[in-house]
């Protein structure tokens, strides 16, 4: 096997795992939430303990901790907007099942297209109109696919956070921030995040501990896999494979989100529902692979050139 091979089935395999780490939010969430512990809280903590970790990862690559001249209001302001992705999506396992929270979640692909083309003049190809079409069926399925109608507040909570997930995305690739090392920029936004998320607790004062003192091992779990071992997977799957394949192994969080939530917390997965689940991650993986897909098909149809017309 040569180095090359080596280097793209590691890439895939981290890809892999920064997708499924990603997926295994409501794992950890949702006995918090049983024991009496309020999205606020469990955010709170969350970000409170990956911040040493993500510092760590800074350290081990030699990664300087300054955000540069010019950058600490740009990143304040993408913290407060990762914040609010993290707690409307955390508030929306309130309201549905986790794994079709997290299968909604996962239109934010979509959601950047279309800010690309609206804010930067992008030209949505006729391949991103029809995975829209074919998302936005899927999603109709899954309302009405479950034993009840999904919360219409629940889904609109999920759509704020696949909204502000796709305004950081575009943002951070967009703007001053491209130039700042990843793990740099991820520090910061966890560390205004954190404080976006210490204020409203404190505010609100609806800051609650785990009654249960082994839950604390669920908030260290939530601090170590989706959030630092998926970030520091999908940083090297980046530099194995490129981002489109990395992306494109994204639809694994929806899929193992679902898994999670039918075989650890009983939820219910009908046949109408797994439709939906394959129409939503279907649609978005097309438009995430874009012209990839069509030079595979180019590819192909070269293999068998009595295809073409005459």
């Amino acid at each position: 096997m040569t180095f090359k091979t080596r280097r793209k089935l590691r890439g895939y395999t981290l890809g892999a795992v920064a997708a499924a780490t990603y997926g295994m939010n409501p794992l950890f969430a949702l006995p918090l939430y049983e024991d009496g512990m309020n999205p606020d809280s469990v955010l709170f903590f969350r970000y409170l303990a990956a911040l040493p970790i993500v510092a760590l990862m800074l350290l081990y690559r030699r990664r300087t901790l300054s955000p540069g001249k010019g950058n600490v209001i740009p990143l304040a302001a993408m913290g407060f907007v990762f914040a609010l992705s993290s707690l409307s999506l955390f508030l929306s396992y309130r309201y549905m099942d986790a794994g079709i929270a997290s299968t909604l979640l996962f239109v934010y692909p979509i959601m950047v297209a279309v800010i690309m083309a609206v804010a930067y003049k992008e030209k949505i190809s006729a391949l991103t109109v029809g995975a829209i079409a074919v998302a936005t069926a899927g999603i109709g399925l899954l309302y009405n696919g479950g034993e009840q109608p999904l919360s219409a507040f629940g889904t609109l909570l999920v759509f704020v956070s696949s909204l502000t997930y796709a305004i950081y995305i575009v943002y951070v690739n967009h703007s001053r921030l491209e130039k700042v090392p990843t793990l740099a920029v991820t520090f910061y936004v966890l560390l205004f995040g954190w404080t976006t998320l210490a204020l409203k607790a404190g505010l609100s004062g609806s800051l609650t501990l785990p009654a249960d003192p082994a839950l604390w091992g669920n908030i260290a779990a939530l601090a170590i896999f989706p959030t630092a071992i998926s970030l520091l997977c999908t940083t090297a799957a980046i530099q194995d494979i490129g981002s489109t394949p990395t992306a494109i192994l994204g639809a694994l969080e929806p899929v193992t989100a679902v898994v999670i939530g039918v075989s650890v917390f009983g939820e219910t997965l009908t046949p109408r529902l797994c439709i939906g689940l394959v129409m939503i991650v279907g649609a978005v993986s097309c438009v995430v692979a874009g012209s990839k897909a069509k030079d595979a098909l180019v590819r192909l149809r070269k293999m068998f050139p009595n295809l073409r017309r005459n």
